[in-house]
């Protein structure tokens, strides 16, 4: 059993290429062969977010703080919170980062395929970030 100590996890900006705005990534890793599972804790403030991007097998989101927004390209733009678990499908271009006016926080939890975890695409305009909300 291998134990990471918080104390020893390194915290990194996320790059500018695939995030607008303020990101930081805590604690990445990618578990070997067999395993093909990675992750990191990922933390957003306010009006930051991804770009568009894909996962060849999915991705999971758990909330652990505040308030995000995220998107499927053609699909509503829709609003999640803390203690809320989100799934994208593989190959769905999607994004996803904190609201206007709050931050946001999350354990992403993804797959690699053939060494690649995601594939990232352009940058999110303000004009998407900032279309209304779905109703509902």
């Amino acid at each position: 059993m291998d134990i990471s100590r918080k104390a020893d996890l390194k915290t990194v900006p996320g790059p500018d290429a695939y995030f607008t705005g303020k990101v930081t990534i805590t604690g990445q890793f990618q578990r070997p062969e067999p395993s093909r599972v990675g992750g990191a804790v990922v933390h957003f403030e306010p009006g930051a977010r991804t770009a568009w991007h894909t996962h060849p097998a999915g991705q999971t989101l758990i909330v652990t703080e505040g308030v995000g927004w995220t998107q499927v390209e053609g699909g509503p733009k829709l609003e999640f919170h803390a203690g809320d678990q989100l799934w994208c499908p593989p190959e769905h271009k999607h994004w996803h980062g904190a609201t206007a006016h709050d931050a946001m926080t999350h354990i992403a939890i993804q797959e690699s395929v053939n060494g690649t975890p995601v594939t990232w695409m352009e940058k999110v305009s303000d004009e998407q970030y900032l279309a209304p909300l779905a109703k509902g």
